[in-house]
């Protein structure tokens, strides 16, 4: 019997380069919000000790899929025989900084969890993550979360509720490519996290990837264009100041600004040209699967 599970995206509402360990490490904030756009995680039980991916993801071989690299790594905790079969339903784009690998392996790590009762601590599951990319521990942990280190350094902070309209250029930004350029800035102030506030701070890896990335650049200029005309008309109805600024999520490509309402963002997401792409999704405070798979 097949089992489905979400597996969320997340957008980096700032994420700002503060340092550079001696191994070559970038030292990061963020902060992270899980949002309801998702991936669809099918997993069935085997009892032959195999983790097998059932169809293929272009460009990842199965030994290299961070999904079956997470269950293999969680069978070293589970009882003798446990095996698992993977089949993935991609909605994320692949090299879209919205995540969707690192969360597939995280609700992988989560369900299997609970499905081969397994119950280790959410603390030691972020860790097991951990050893399988910055980026996983996050969804592992499962709500709102102001990030430190590489990643790893996870406290919860409050969001307010939001929309999104989020656009996905045509494109795939290689993460290392990007944190390996030499003109990206490496030294932004740290925050203190008590001072995050929903719309603060930048992107610090924005600037190389449009200029590297012409079509990121041009999804970015439209979103911007037209979040401006689009406080312009409701000006007379109601405050400025509802829509966020339009930015980009993680190393790339994708981009997205906040709003107040679903129909604002709906209302500029109508307005998105055919040569365009995009969705609007809702902010999550809390991972689907928080409460059910780990304590």
């Amino acid at each position: 019997m097949s089992h489905a599970y979400p597996a969320p995206a997340k957008l980096n509402l700032f994420l700002h380069v503060v340092g550079r360990r001696a191994d070559g490490y970038h030292l990061l904030q963020s902060v992270f919000r899980l949002i309801d756009r998702a991936d669809t995680v099918h997993l069935a039980l085997r009892d032959d000790g195999r983790v097998v991916r059932e169809g293929d993801l272009p460009g990842v071989p199965e030994d290299h899929d961070l999904t079956v690299r997470a269950a293999r790594l969680l069978q070293a905790h589970a009882p003798r025989g446990a095996g698992v079969s993977i089949r993935l339903d991609k909605v994320l784009p692949m090299g879209g900084g919205l995540g969707g690998g690192s969360s597939d392996a995280a609700t992988v790590l989560l369900a299997l969890n609970r499905l081969w009762q397994v119950n280790l601590p959410r603390a030691a599951l972020q860790q097991l993550a951990l050893q399988l990319g910055a980026d996983v521990p996050v969804f592992v942990f499962g709500q709102t979360a102001f990030a430190e280190g590489v990643g790893e350094i996870l406290r919860p902070v409050s969001a307010p509720p939001a929309w999104y309209v989020v656009l996905t250029p045509p494109v795939q930004v290689p993460t290392a490519v990007i944190f390996a350029a030499p003109e990206l800035t490496r030294n932004s102030p740290p925050l203190k996290i008590a001072r995050f506030s929903a719309g603060m701070g930048r992107n610090d890896l924005q600037p190389v990837v449009i200029s590297r990335y012409p079509e990121v650049a041009r999804h970015l200029e439209w979103l911007a264009h037209t979040i401006q005309h689009a406080q312009q008309r409701v000006a007379d109805r109601s405050p400025l100041g509802q829509f966020g600024e339009a930015r980009m999520t993680g190393s790339g490509a994708c981009v997205f600004a906040s709003f107040a309402t679903e129909n604002d963002a709906r209302e500029v997401l109508s307005r998105l040209p055919e040569t365009m792409q995009g969705f609007v999704a809702q902010g999550l405070d809390r991972h689907p699967l928080v409460d059910c798979c780990a304590e």
